[in-house]
């Protein structure tokens, strides 16, 4: 069975684009510790993200795609993004791992850094 996930979208309840414009990377930076048991950061001083939490876009919207299985690992970590989300009056809704049709957006991982090539869509 596929692990559950949402997608917390870059727009506030009331339509306004979310700023600052790289809240998303910041966000995955905060939950970059939270890992599956055992796996390490493999590159020491870089920073990876969470499997768990990670940077994505929708269309031409930031987005942060969230695992629930985050809330397994750290129930408050889970908390703290659940919470952002709503502090900020952020959209987000249950994301649907099966692969795009023609008429939906395409979703692609964000840079995890300038320079760096994208990660492959997610889907």
């Amino acid at each position: 069975m596929p692990a559950k996930q949402f997608l917390i979208k870059g727009i506030t309840q009331s339509g306004k684009v979310f700023r600052p414009s790289d809240w998303a990377e910041r966000l995955c930076g905060v939950m970059s510790a939270f890992r599956p048991q055992g796996q390490a950061s493999r590159h020491a001083g870089h920073l990876q993200y969470s499997p768990y939490v990670v940077p994505v876009m929708v269309g031409n919207l930031k987005c942060v795609l969230v695992d629930e299985r985050l809330e397994g690992i750290e129930p408050m970590a889970m908390e703290f993004v659940v919470s952002f989300a709503r502090d900020n009056a952020l959209l987000f809704e249950e994301f649907s791992a099966e692969p795009p049709t023609e008429n939906s957006d395409d979703i692609k991982t964000s840079d995890a850094a300038p320079g760096q090539a994208p990660r492959t869509p997610v889907g």
